[in-house]
């Protein structure tokens, strides 16, 4: 049962990381749509290649590092593991997702010149403000409200995407 708890857990680990690279891709591709400016692009990408940055670091330390050690029976505090908090771990990846990704959705969103996808543009802000409310209500207020960011990375992200969609569904149509 450990094993596959494990095998699950590694699985689930390196979709998180691989889906940093999705979500800078289709920022990178929205930045064309949206008509951003060249310093608004500059943002969106240097703030994703953060969020790309560290959510790597966070979980591939976790699978090659904090786990092997704790299966080898080494007493690894808490807040050195990820699903713990204040943990060190859950801490970059917090600042990955909440802090970074949020600002990647709020310099997408502010730099965008384009009048024709205003619906895209708003639930961008959403999205960095959702993600930025769950990184400082957990670093300040209650770790609770961090699951307001996956809303906004998660949900509000897979939004943007039909939107995006459907403007190019309705773009062939014309």
């Amino acid at each position: 049962m450990v094993f596959k708890t494990e095998v699950a857990l590694t699985i689930w680990e390196l979709l998180t990381v691989l889906s940093a690279p999705v979500v800078m891709i289709v920022l990178y591709k929205l930045q064309s749509i949206l008509n951003v400016t060249n310093f608004g692009r500059t943002l969106t990408n240097a703030f994703m290649a953060c969020t790309f940055s560290l959510t790597a670091i966070a979980h591939f330390v976790n699978i090659a590092v904090t786990r092997p050690l704790i299966n080898q029976g080494v007493n690894i505090p808490t807040y050195f593991q990820i699903g713990y908090w204040p943990s060190v771990e859950m801490a970059v990846d917090y600042v990955a997702w909440g802090f970074f990704c949020g600002l990647a959705f709020l310099s997408l969103a502010k730099f965008a010149k384009s009048k024709l996808h205003k619906n895209i543009i708003i639930t961008t802000y959403i999205c960095a403000i959702l993600c930025q409310i769950g990184f400082w209500g957990a670093m300040f207020i209650n770790e609770n409200l961090w699951y307001l960011a996956p809303w906004g990375y998660g949900l509000g992200f897979m939004i943007i995407c039909i939107q995006a969609l459907l403007t190019f569904k309705n773009a062939k149509n014309c």
